[in-house]
């Protein structure tokens, strides 16, 4: 994570009931982060649909950028009304969404849509599009469920690299909601990929249970001290984890998960773990990636 500046949360509209209920809470998330809010709308097409040489015609984006522009005013007012003093700025570009809302997320801290469903549809389905959660330069949220107020953030730990951007990312929004912390560890009979991984290796004799109970307990450790006000629970799971995110998400804050794992959290973002979290979470699902992702 960049510790320099207070980059803005960057909310997606595209007019859509889920689009609206996301920009309501990446209005809540700039707020606690004491960081402006960026509402941003694209509303042309995809190169690829007009065969990276034709575009649409100039009146069609007349029409759509005057959509576009009522939608941002509207958006605005509704969450200045809704978050007195909020900083609110709005952008729209006449691109397609997927690729100009990859370059916006270079300047985000934060990169907030509703579920897939509408102009941004199809992001995280494993289309020939870009992945957005998979390819973006910051953390992507998307907003689904019914964000508990009183619930915990949790965290999906396997020991990956991945999962130890995420358990920074869970911390910091557990300690700026004042909410408990759990971090999940789970495996299955088969995810022979997760038990011995290097991100995992078990001690000789040493049962499964403890493996991940040791693997919490070092993971863990320094962020406890860096974040004393957050009360942790750890949770050793035998079960698929997708399962126990899911099930964990009901009544939870905020789920956050690495964009891709290791063993048990193989594939996250394009794999069946991600599909069944970004499309059937009970809560917000925070999607992370490393720094060195990044400058990928």
């Amino acid at each position: 994570m960049s510790t320099t500046g207070n980059p803005p949360v960057v909310v997606a509209v595209d007019g859509s009931e889920t689009a609206a209920a996301a920009a309501l809470w990446a209005a809540g998330e700039a707020a606690r982060r004491h960081a402006a809010l960026l509402v941003f709308t694209a509303y042309g097409y995809e190169d690829a649909a007009f065969g990276g040489k034709m575009y649409p015609p100039s009146d069609w984006l007349a029409v759509k950028g005057a959509e576009a522009g009522e939608l941002l005013r509207t958006t605005r007012a509704t969450l200045e009304a809704a978050v007195p003093g909020a900083a609110v700025s709005t952008e729209a570009s006449d691109r397609g969404p997927i690729p100009v809302l990859l370059e916006v997320s270079a300047r985000a801290r934060v990169l907030v849509t509703g579920e897939p469903v509408g102009a941004i549809a199809g992001l995280f389905s494993g289309s020939p599009d870009v992945d957005l959660a998979a390819k973006a330069h910051c953390p992507v949220v998307v907003v689904r469920g019914n964000e508990s107020v009183d619930g915990p953030v949790v965290v999906g730990v396997d020991g990956s690299p991945l999962s130890e951007a995420a358990i920074a990312w869970a911390f910091e929004e557990a300690s700026l909601r004042g909410a408990p912390l759990v971090a999940l560890y789970a495996w299955h009979d088969g995810d022979t990929a997760g038990l011995f991984s290097d991100g995992n290796v078990a001690f000789q004799g040493e049962a499964v249970q403890d493996s991940g109970r040791r693997l919490l307990a070092e993971r863990l450790a320094g962020w406890q001290e860096k974040y004393p006000d957050v009360q942790v629970e750890r949770r050793v799971e035998h079960d698929r984890p997708r399962a126990r995110l899911l099930s964990a998400s009901r009544g939870a804050q905020l789920v956050v998960v690495g964009s891709r794992g290791r063993g048990g959290f193989t594939g996250l973002v394009l794999g069946s773990t991600s599909q069944a979290l970004l499309h059937h979470a009970s809560c917000p699902v925070m999607v992370v990636r490393t720094e060195k992702e990044n400058r990928t």
